[in-house]
């Protein structure tokens, strides 16, 4: 194969809305334990936790090039990703070799955000009363999220408690929040001990919850305070988070915007970000740089709009691999992912990993990354017949937990070329169906956009977003619902609450089942 080419995705990232990998934890091990060899460790190969032997010849830099974080070694340099607490080691003073990836990087040359474990508390796995101040297991979260992300974190959100919190069962239990007020007021709580508690080495954005138009008025009128430079003069929290319907509902999201902006709470150096949870949908990487392109233009030159996903990770996990994006110009805007080529035959295969695929019938269609076109299709379908696992035995699989971990960064690079894609289409007159209207009048997305952000008055802004409102009903929401239909609260609403399957899509990674793939225990 020729040398390895690099892509240095940073470069490419232009002025579009900021897409966030949800860095899988299981992802993160490889890259962190391959740099602390453990040469009395007998689980590792000469103190190496990929045997070298195990590492495709033609990655030049080795696992460590899997790390887009690096932009000196990775194959694919890309300077942001999102890391949740919820799956951290938050004992700061503990030894994590698991972690290193983001406790060990150039922070000059890097950007994570914190997610801080709010979804934890809403399913009932960090269990405390949470309502009561005064709750010593609540207490000594706060107290681990805020170091943690004091020190490892370029922004990180507040610890909230979701509205939905009241509605699942676990959460009931482990939380002692019954009701959407309880939720207020543990938020309260947690927001209180960050803003008097930070150290300012990380900056918190003020996270937006509620389940519907009602509550996130509701909510964002009791915490708007917390980003006030007028009360909180030297520790105001310096952005937002939406969360909640405030992440999947257009109308929405453009009425916070306009209120936020009216209300002095988005100003350049004092609240330069916002962060949309779990938002995959390529239509959206469109939507939000209209957006963050509209208020520089008028408002703040340095706001910044973020997003992200776990769909690389969750994909791989389920045994898909990302092999083409879809930008048909007035159509649906998608990624294409299939199950792939798993068969011990494969084990002596040289053939590089995407002719293989093409040639045997796995994909009609397969865009190359830098990951795959170094690959042969041995380097994935590791095992061959008669092959015992890490744990003694022979699996159904050919692929080893590396192979698993090898294909998340094909998937990674094929998920942030495809958002970066949509961009650059966009860009160059390619409209999806969902945001721009034809039927008599043309109407744009971008137009509108521009219009209800150029406006002189908050009044005006907000005639042109009621003006438009059944345009806004046609824009299909991040958890797949359009308008005011998208009422879900959570990523993972759908696996706690019995609602329409059409209404949410599952974008939260089961870091249990990644743990399990990691012993090679499925």
């Amino acid at each position: 194969m020729a040398d390895f080419e690099i892509d240095n995705l940073t470069a490419k990232q232009k002025d579009y809305a900021v897409f966030l990998p949800a860095l899988s934890g299981f992802y993160a091990t490889y890259i962190g334990k391959q740099r602390h060899k453990e040469p009395d460790n007998k689980k590792y190969d000469n103190g190496n936790y990929v045997p070298m032997g195990r590492v495709p010849k033609d990655f030049e830099n080795g696992v460590e090039g899997l790390n887009w974080l690096n932009k000196d070694e990775a194959y694919f340099p890309y300077k942001w990703a999102l890391y949740s607490a919820g799956h951290a080691e938050l004992d700061i003073n503990k030894h994590a070799p698991k972690e290193d990836m983001i406790r060990n990087r150039d922070r000059a040359n890097s950007f994570v955000l914190g997610d801080s474990g709010g979804f934890q508390i809403g399913k009932g796995v960090w269990e405390g009363d949470w309502k009561n101040p005064a709750c010593p297991k609540a207490q000594k979260k706060r107290e681990q999220v805020l170091a943690w992300m004091d020190a490892y974190m370029d922004y990180g959100m507040i610890l909230d408690i979701p509205a939905w919190v009241c509605r699942s069962p676990e959460g009931r239990k482990a939380t002692n929040i019954n009701s959407y007020e309880e939720a207020v007021q543990g938020t309260y709580i947690n927001n209180d001990y960050f803003i008097n508690n930070r150290t300012g080495a990380c900056k918190f954005l003020n996270v937006l919850q509620g389940e519907n138009h009602t509550e996130a008025e509701d909510w964002y009128q009791r915490m708007k305070k917390y980003c006030d430079p007028v009360q909180y003069p030297t520790n105001h929290f310096n952005g937002w988070s939406m969360g909640g319907q405030n992440m999947c509902d257009i109308h929405l999201i453009l009425h916070r915007l306009v209120t936020i902006i009216h209300d002095g709470l988005l100003e350049e150096g004092v609240q330069d970000w916002m962060h949309f949870l779990g938002t995959s949908k390529l239509e959206w990487a469109t939507l939000l740089t209209d957006i963050q392109r509209s208020i520089r233009k008028h408002h703040n030159p340095k706001f910044t709009i973020s997003f992200d996903c776990a769909s690389p990770f969750l994909a791989t996990a389920n045994g898909q691999i990302y092999t083409d994006v879809e930008t048909p110009d007035r159509g649906k805007w998608t990624y294409r992912m299939q199950p792939t080529a798993d068969n011990k035959k494969y084990s002596t295969d040289t053939r590089q990993f995407s002719q293989g695929v093409l040639a045997d019938g796995y994909h009609t269609t397969f865009k190359d990354s830098p990951i795959s076109r170094n690959l042969e299709m041995k380097d994935i379908c590791i095992y061959k017949p008669g092959d015992l696992n890490k744990n003694g035995k022979e699996g159904k699989t050919s692929w080893d937990s590396f192979s698993y971990a090898i294909m998340m960064g094909h998937n990674v690079w094929q998920h942030l070329n495809a958002v970066q894609e949509a961009n650059r289409q966009y860009d160059a007159g390619h409209y999806p169906k969902m945001l721009i209207q034809e039927t008599f009048d043309t109407v744009s997305f971008r137009d509108v956009c521009e219009a209800i952000f150029s406006a002189d008055t908050k009044e005006e802004s907000m005639a042109i977003i009621e003006y438009y409102n059944k345009f806004w009903m046609s824009i299909i929401g991040t958890r797949g619902a359009t308008g005011k239909k998208t009422v879900n609260a959570g990523t993972m609403f759908n696996n706690l609450f019995d609602v329409p399957e059409e209404e949410v899509v599952d974008e939260t990674l089961d870091e249990e089942k990644l743990n399990k793939l990691e012993m090679e225990e499925l």
